[in-house]
């Protein structure tokens, strides 16, 4: 086993027990890192002009996306439950421009803007 694919095992490993351990707010956090990384992986995708790659990382942004749109509950969030489905909703539409149109200042718009949502959810306690 090359050692390469020994370290891409120790992550994915690592990875797994992270979120089998991870606390409801710390799983919110990763998800929102982990969609971080794919939009900025993303853009070097398209800065080496590597179109499969960019269309598979911004797909990935995307799921991320949708999962932390999904455990969204409007009857107990209210406004701010809605305006974040919204704000996700927006995302997920510049992604999706950033992929027909190989744009790096839609990536980087909502990258800023997960950034902001991140940095506001990191100063959170989580719950006890």
């Amino acid at each position: 086993m090359n050692a390469m694919l020994a370290m891409k095992q120790y992550q994915r490993v690592s990875v797994q027990s992270e979120v089998f351990e991870a606390s409801p707010h710390r799983l919110i956090q990763m998800l929102m890192q982990g969609g971080l990384e794919r939009i900025a992986q993303a853009r070097g995708a398209i800065e080496r002009n590597l179109v499969a790659e960019k269309g598979e990382l911004i797909g990935k942004a995307i799921s991320i996306i949708g999962g932390l749109r999904e455990p969204l509950d409007h009857a107990v969030g209210g406004e701010l439950s809605q305006n974040l489905d919204k704000l996700y909703e927006y995302m997920v539409m510049r992604l999706l421009e950033a992929n027909r149109q190989s744009d790096i200042a839609c990536l980087d718009e909502v990258s800023g803007l997960l950034r902001e949502v991140k940095s506001s959810w990191d100063a959170i306690a989580p719950a006890a």
